[in-house]
């Protein structure tokens, strides 16, 4: 394709809400909805074109990316005579970005062969969170027919830092549980290594000091023990969320035992019910240290 693709952008939460930014920011003609319209203000002040309904957002567009909070949402926009299917051109890209899980995004699969087998799908969840996705730092995980639908790598070049191209569509979501599985399960670690740290006499700054510079010294780790320090919790990744994704996981991997992982969902799911859902993650350090 000689000229930049057309954009639309469905679901403006933190994530979807910078990829359109970025576009904007980037040249691309860009195409915005979201259920709750007043998401998407600045971005129509910055140069985007709102849609009322996916459909209508979709309508001449090159390619729509969906960012979604789960399936069953998903499901929703992409069907009926409102959904993006409905508007989307012959022959049309989408990129679904979301962590919906397997299930989900097999659903989206088999939907799109039945209804729309003109259109590219995209699987292409990505790693990272709001302030990486901001600086277009994240990384796509993606999978799909790679030549079929080449005007979809412009798109996501304007919105990472790279693309991990991971075979037939569906493979990427099965991997980004397995990487979330693993920030995760880094996460409830630190918060439990620090504690003890502390118990032992010794504080956050103390630990990090002995973890810089070595093989140890994760980046995402020094950013989570940094709010641990302030006691600033503000969201780059909802706790709500990240329970959510373990509990994908864990439904992925139903035949293996999975001990730790389960007992994370277990202590996770009681901080959320304890009022911790809507901060960042790494509040699971504040709510152990309540219990």
């Amino acid at each position: 394709m000689s000229q930049q693709p057309v954009v639309a952008v469905l679901g403006l939460g933190a994530m979807g809400h910078a990829f359109a930014t970025n576009l904007i920011k980037k040249g691309f003609t860009t195409r915005v909805w979201n259920r709750t319209a007043s998401r998407g203000d600045d971005l129509v002040k910055a140069g985007a074109q709102r849609g009322l309904t996916p459909r209508e957002t979709a309508e001449g567009a090159d390619v729509v990316i969906t960012m979604l909070s789960d399936g069953k949402t998903s499901l929703e926009v992409y069907q009926g005579d409102n959904g993006l299917l409905a508007g989307l051109k012959q022959g049309g890209i989408i990129a679904q970005m979301g962590t919906l899980g397997v299930d989900a995004t097999e659903s989206l699969i088999v939907l799109i062969k039945e209804q729309r087998p003109d259109v590219v799908f995209f699987d292409a969840p990505v790693s990272g969170t709001k302030a990486p996705a901001e600086q277009a730092q994240i990384v796509v995980l993606a999978s799909g027919d790679r030549e079929a639908g080449a005007a979809v790598e412009p798109v996501f070049a304007a919105i990472s830092k790279a693309t991990k191209w991971l075979g037939e569509a569906g493979r990427a979501s099965k991997m980004k549980l397995v990487v979330n599985a693993w920030l995760i399960a880094m996460m409830e670690g630190i918060a439990e290594s620090t504690q003890l740290a502390e118990e032992l006499g010794f504080t956050p700054d103390d630990l990090w000091d002995v973890l810089d510079g070595g093989p140890l010294a994760a980046p995402y780790i020094k950013g989570k023990m940094a709010m641990f320090k302030s006691g600033d919790y503000t969201p780059q990744m909802q706790l709500t969320w990240a329970l959510k994704d373990i509990n994908l996981a864990i439904d992925a991997g139903s035949k293996l035992e999975l001990p730790v992982m389960k007992r994370i969902s277990e202590t996770w799911q009681a901080a959320v019910d304890g009022g911790y859902g809507d901060q960042d993650l790494a509040v699971v350090y504040r709510y152990l240290g309540s219990r």
